[in-house]
């Protein structure tokens, strides 16, 4: 039930930043409910098929479609409220990513996979729904870009993750720690502009 909720969140902020990006472009309401469709189930997709989990889970769980659709109805009505959050849709794609890591790594570990195995696992599951989203919408994916830390978040929660079910208490804890980890140190990075070093710095001098 725990690691259901988590994905059921996850399922919802991201499909929410889909639905953003989609108005942002001014897609029709088909349009609106693809780009958060595939925000929300698209790196899990990708997923499942790589550790052979087929049918995928979206296919097997009528609950996510259903989830992803009220979540679409749900910020049409508002979308004027959610606007006047600030950085509404960052928020919700922090929040995402450090969900859906988690469960990537979940099911590496079902899958019986290396621990950086898991961790690849995670980071897919958390950024590939948006780089196709991104890429719908005619933009530079966020994990591609030079001044955004991304997957590299997803990673450093994953290894904190592996750490942290080594120290003495419930591994449920370590599981939320790492969650923690990942939305903190996005958001940090963000707000103080900490980014990859800049591998063009010589060509562009």
């Amino acid at each position: 039930m725990f690691y259901f909720l988590i994905d059921i969140l996850g399922t919802i902020a991201f499909a929410i930043s889909g639905v953003l990006v989609a108005m942002d472009k001014k897609l029709d309401l088909f349009g609106i409910f693809i780009i958060s469709f595939v925000t929300a189930v698209g790196g899990g997709t990708l997923r499942d098929m790589l550790i052979g989990n087929t049918p995928v889970l979206w296919m097997r769980e009528p609950i996510y479609i259903t989830v992803i659709a009220g979540a679409v109805i749900f910020s049409v009505i508002f979308v004027k409220q959610l606007k006047y959050l600030r950085r509404t849709l960052f928020l919700f794609d922090t929040i995402g990513i450090g969900l859906f890591t988690m469960l990537g790594i979940e099911k590496g570990l079902a899958a019986d996979l290396l621990p950086v195995m898991c961790i690849a696992l995670g980071t897919i599951t958390a950024c590939f729904g948006g780089v196709i989203r991104d890429m719908l919408c005619n933009e530079i994916p966020v994990i591609f870009r030079r001044k955004e830390i991304y997957a590299t978040a997803c990673i450093m929660g994953g290894i904190s993750y592996f750490v942290l079910v080594l120290l003495p208490f419930d591994a449920a804890y370590a599981y939320v720690g790492a969650i923690m980890i990942i939305i903190v140190t996005r958001l940090l990075a963000v707000k103080f502009g900490i980014a990859l070093p800049n591998v063009y710095r010589k060509i562009e001098r």
